[in-house]
């Protein structure tokens, strides 16, 4: 089995050859398209999580070999969320080659955040299995490059700041209120509001809900002086 030049093309962006090149093409398989005859990247997602968990863990405690724990563990949950994923798999244009059914073509799944997050974690491990970790360990650490040295000390995502914030402060979790949402069912844009139990509240707009709500937080977090 040979990989079509548009595989071919992504195959040099990632920096690895295929020796079994069926890998990739599962991996940049969606469930939307799955049939008897086609696997979909499901597991794969499963099992590149995993192996980009363990690249991630080893490469920190390299980095810093003094830091504790507590600083450890927010770097490493921002080097693998979902946006992460997502910002790797925009960089080498892995959305121009997912294979999607009809149905999520038209919603825009080649610009889907989750959905190019879990395929990154798929490719991941298409490398993982066709060359071992070694190969999949070269692959995460040239294409994360400076998001590992330079991630924050302090990484946790703001939404979890705001909520450990607020309950420091004896304060009900932060609520998130959908204010707006503009835009074709393909491309929406939100607008969302966060509000504390003290009357406080901020809002962003973006692309995602996800996206509005972390954005909001940080401009609430700005706010109060946290």
């Amino acid at each position: 089995m040979k990989l079509s030049a548009d595989l071919k093309a992504f195959s040099d962006r990632l920096g690895h050859g295929f020796e079994r090149p069926e890998t990739l093409i599962r991996a940049v398989t969606h469930s939307s398209m799955m049939s008897p005859h086609r696997d979909d990247n499901q597991r794969l997602e499963f099992l590149g999580d995993r192996v980009l968990g363990l690249v991630m863990a080893e490469a920190l405690l390299k980095a810093d070999p003094t830091a504790p724990e507590g600083l450890l563990a927010p770097r490493y949950n921002a080097l693998v969320r979902r946006e992460a994923c997502a910002d790797v798999a925009r960089q080498i244009d892995l959305g121009a080659v997912l294979k999607l059914g009809r149905s999520e073509m038209k919603s825009g799944g080649r610009r889907k955040e989750a959905l190019l997050a879990d395929a990154m974690e798929a490719v991941i491990a298409a490398v993982y299995q066709d060359g071992g970790f070694a190969a999949a360990r070269d692959v995460i650490l040239r294409l994360w490059g400076a998001r590992i040295t330079d991630v924050a000390d302090d990484a946790r995502d703001a939404k979890t700041a705001l909520q450990e914030w607020a309950q420091g402060r004896g304060e009900v979790p932060p609520q998130y209120v959908e204010v707006a949402r503009i835009g074709p069912d393909h491309q929406p844009v939100f607008t969302m509001e966060v509000r504390l139990a003290s009357g406080a509240t901020e809002q962003a707009t973006a692309g995602s809900k996800r996206h509005a709500e972390q954005a909001a937080a940080a401009a609430l977090l700005k706010k109060v002086g946290a």
